[in-house]
């Protein structure tokens, strides 16, 4: 079993094999999300010789490779708060792709409470969730602490304006016996649970309802719609209402990460790895209500037309865009300057865009391979083509 010793605590993982490799994956929007039903990553692993699964496929994997990397031949598709975590306090990664998704965040009340603006809960309660877990990273907190921030001062007000009543909680399920049934797809634990009126992912919605807090922060607009949809709750902020992007942070970009490891000793495999996400993700933006069909199934939109609306301009090709690593930036110095994560580093360093242009080569290079081959009597390399000169 390989180890990791964290705050204490020694993690466990299945040893490492590089004729297999790992995929663990957020509930959001990425292409990898949509590969867990298509397979076509797993096709280009199967090209040389390699076996593609799923994190959870073995009971030797519990859940914190997810949040902590503690696993060498593993790649991680999910919100950036964990991942900046890992690569400023734990081990050394690489950011190979990102996706970004600008719903921002929202502010959430009773739908019955004369409170219509920000300006309303001067001097009432806001909810903000505390993880009791110290070897992972607290996201939830982040988020909120972040978008509550953003939303008093987009309104004129600051945190003493407010009460901030805290929710601790143990957070301890990451590898508790009954939580480690191996499952082949992260849509199989979806499957097993009513996910869109599962309060998982709306933990401070109890208190709210029953008076404990005036407010509570949401993490996106589609997380809002299912509280709503309860007749019992309303928005009255809205992250994603303003033109400024840097504002839409919660959680996000998602970022595709792996190990400097899988990267110095096995660079092949993050080529093959990238190469079947562009494809996923240029099948994507071409049908988009196709890969609806599949992201609704695991993510927190309200239906597939719901689910399309929120992905419609959406980018599903992993990316190294420069917006995209400004707002990495800018969530880890939040993080950095709050004290959730000890040592600082540079977004933009952390990147790794030479993985993504290999495998987008090889691509191009397969391209005409098969189309040359269709009309040629004998295809010759791109290369060769290219170097042509006419007239």
């Amino acid at each position: 079993m390989g180890t990791m010793v964290i705050k204490g605590k020694t993690m466990k993982s299945v040893d490492v094999d590089w004729n297999e490799f790992y995929y663990t994956n957020c509930p959001l929007i990425s292409a990898s999300n949509v590969d867990q039903e298509l397979g076509w990553v797993k096709e280009e692993f199967k090209k040389i010789g390699v076996t593609y699964k799923y994190l959870r496929s073995t009971r030797e994997n519990d859940w914190y490779p997810h949040y902590v990397h503690n696993l060498d031949n593993l790649m991680r598709f999910g919100g950036c708060n964990p991942a900046i975590h890992v690569q400023a306090d734990i081990r050394r990664t690489r950011l190979i792709g990102s996706t970004h998704v600008y719903e921002g965040g929202v502010m959430i009340v009773r739908s019955r409470d004369p409170i219509y603006r920000m300006k309303d809960l001067k001097g009432k309660k806001i909810g903000l969730s505390k993880s009791q877990n110290v070897i992972k990273n607290d996201w939830w907190r982040i988020q909120e602490h972040q978008g509550i921030e953003l939303m008093l001062m987009l309104n004129d007000m600051t945190m003493k304006d407010v009460e901030i009543v805290e929710f601790p909680y143990p957070d301890d399920w990451y590898d508790k016996p009954e939580m480690l049934t191996p499952m082949e797809n992260p849509n199989e634990y979806q499957l097993k649970r009513d996910h869109k009126h599962d309060l998982a992912f709306r933990p401070l919605e109890t208190a709210l309802e029953k008076g404990l807090i005036d407010a509570m922060y949401m993490q996106t607009g589609p997380l809002s719609q299912l509280s709503e949809a309860t007749g019992k709750f309303k928005s009255i902020e809205d992250l994603s209402r303003y033109p400024d992007w840097t504002l839409q942070g919660a959680n996000v970009p998602a970022t595709l990460t792996v190990t400097d490891v899988a990267c110095k000793e096995h660079p092949e495999l993050i080529v093959a790895l990238l190469k079947g996400l562009i494809k996923v993700g240029r099948w994507a933006n071409e049908y988009k209500r196709a890969a609806c069909a599949i992201l609704n199934k695991q993510t927190y939109y309200l239906d597939e037309e719901d689910t399309y609306e929120g992905i419609r301009r959406v980018d599903m090709v992993p990316s190294l865009s420069v917006r995209n690593l400004e707002s990495l930036q800018i969530n880890k110095d939040f993080m950095f300057k709050n004290g959730y994560i000890e040592h600082d580093f540079d977004v933009f360093e952390w990147a790794a865009p030479k993985f993504l242009e290999m495998a987008a080569k090889e691509l191009l290079e397969e391209e005409w391979k098969r189309r040359s081959m269709a009309r040629l009597p004998e295809a010759r390399p791109l290369e060769d083509v290219m170097k042509m000169r006419l007239g």
